[in-house]
Formats: structure tokens, sequence, C-alpha cells
């Protein structure tokens, strides 16, 4: 067992993102059935609907699962309250200050993880006592960091200023990445836009159409004024584009987003007015396939690159 599989008590150091419209049971049960680590998105839940899930989660899989929380959403005090009268043994926190909620996270026997994007909120997490981080690179999907540091950077440069495990994210879809990832010093890896193309994603059917049809360059970071986020460009991303021609103030950005914008995109399927995040690796993603057969090509890539890497030779 690698330090994560240990930490997890999983299979393979894989670890699903918990992405909003796109992470519900049935994801997070699939990802854990399958040997590594699924997560429910709270970000786009009720409390209520979290709940839900949180129970046909149990029941789906017997094996280890967690939540994503960001901390930016309202009704944070009953959503942490809620994991704990459920039972969660794995918190994955993000968008906020991890010493806000860890103490009271860990007094209940609950692991946490916490993502950040750069070595300074890394050292800041460990500060905090959490149990590991995720050092997401500027290629992920989503909501993103304001300092544009691709994974290649930010891992080794994490691992060097922190002494618990760390989780790579950012980029990673595929068994190589995998392992270029903990070549670099990871102990495992976090995908999101790979499993958002897969049967079991709560995502609409357009939207991961539109993920498996993506190529390079067709996703960009925008939004830095509110929280940055990774968009494929549509009518909507023009929209923004054009606005950003004016100089805009953060209350003309705000109403422009309005409400609604990513549940929208990804889970209804607006491919026009919707906001639809993805990562970078997006144009590398081909098909929509069942999470197991993602993990089987996940594995035996990454077993086939550690041999081809060690055959190399100057």
């Amino acid at each position: 067992m690698n330090k994560i599989t240990n930490l997890f008590q999983i299979k393979y150091p894989i670890i699903q993102g918990g992405m909003i419209w796109n992470s519900g049971y049935k994801l997070a049960s699939a990802v854990s059935n399958a040997g590594g680590l699924g997560l429910i998105g709270a970000g786009s839940m009720y409390p209520d609907v979290l709940r839900e899930h949180i129970k046909k989660c149990q029941k789906a899989t017997e094996r280890p699962f967690g939540v994503n929380v960001p901390m930016l959403y309202p009704n944070i005090e009953e959503i942490m309250n809620i994991l704990v009268e459920e039972n969660v043994k794995i918190v994955f926190t993000s968008a906020g200050n991890p010493k806000t909620w860890t103490s009271f996270l860990k007094k209940h026997k609950i692991k946490v993880v916490h993502v950040v994007s750069s070595s300074k909120f890394a050292l800041k997490a460990q500060d905090s006592g959490v149990d590991a981080v995720v050092a997401e690179g500027f290629e992920a999907g989503g909501h993103n960091g304001r300092e544009e540091t691709t994974t290649l950077t930010l891992i080794p440069m994490v691992k060097e200023q922190i002494s618990i495990p760390l989780i790579a994210a950012g980029g990673i879809a595929t068994g190589k990445g995998m392992l270029a990832a903990m070549t670099l010093g990871a102990d495992g890896v976090q995908m999101g836009s790979r499993f958002v193309a897969s049967f079991e994603s709560s995502a609409h059917i357009n939207f991961k159409e539109t993920v498996i049809a993506a190529k390079e360059g067709e996703t960009q970071l925008t939004l830095k004024e509110l929280a940055p986020v990774r968009l494929i460009k549509n009518k909507f991303f023009d929209d923004l584009q054009n606005l950003y021609k004016l100089n805009p103030s953060v209350e003309a950005l705000t109403e422009l987003l309005g409400r609604r914008r990513a549940k929208r995109g990804m889970f209804e399927g607006d491919l026009i007015e919707g906001e639809l995040e993805i990562g970078q690796i997006s144009g590398l993603i081909h098909e929509i396939l069942p999470v197991e057969t993602i993990f089987k090509n996940i594995i035996t890539e990454f077993n086939e690159a550690k041999i081809q890497v060690q055959s190399l030779n100057f």
C-alpha cells in the first residue's frame, strides 16, 4: 500500500473529483466499487439532497467514499452537521480556509483533505491539521487557482514543502498521466474530467458528448475577478469575452453570470447559454465509458508505462 491507499483503505490511489452537477451517488459508488475513492459533490446539492445521496451511496457500496465540500457555498454549517450525522468518514474541502472546519471534522474522526493551488496554501492546509492535500494545477476544469501554475511544476514544488500525503490533480486522465504525476512526487491522483464522460456521471448527455468532442485549446480560464473557472468555449463564454472588452465591473460580470449557469449547462444540457466546466485534458478523452472500464484502462496503461520507462536509456 502507498500513502493514499493506506490512508483511505482503497485498492488504487485514484480519487474521483467531487464535481458539481456531475458527482452524485451513482458515480461515487461506482468509483469506490472499482477500487478508487468516489466523492459526492456537495457543491450542487441542497442539504436534504446531499443527505439522500449519502444514504444511497452507503447502500450502493461497502467500500470507502467521501464528500467534497466547497466552503464558499451557503448552508455550510448544516452540511457539516449532516456529514457527521450520516457517519461520513472522508471529507475533501475546497474554496476556503481549511482551519475553519478541519478541527470540527477531525474531532468526529473524519479524515480531511484540502484542495490547494499553491505551495503556500498547501502549507496552511498542513498546519491546519488535514490528513492530505490535493494540489491542483492550472489545467484543471471548474474552479481553479489564480496563479496559473501547471501541474508539472506545482507537484514537485508542493512536495518539497509538505510532509503529509500529496494528491495531484489537473490534466490527469490516463495511466501515463498518473505515472507522470507520481514520478513528480504525488502519492496519488485525482481525476475529474475523465469521470465526467462516464455512464455513471450525472451530467447531461449533451455535456458528455461535448466533452469527448472537445479539441486542444477549446477550454479557457476566465472570471478571475469572481472565482477563476475553466470553461468550454460556447456562446456564454463568448458573451463573457465581449463584456471583458468593455472593462466591466465585478457587478457587471456577476449580472451576466447570473444564477444556475452551471446547472443549466452541465446538468440540463444547454450548450449555448450554460456554463460548461471541464479541464484541458478533455482533448484526450474520446469515449463515454463505464467507470469500471475507465479504471481497467488507466491501470493497464499505468503498468505498461512503468515498463516503458524502465527501458529508457541515454
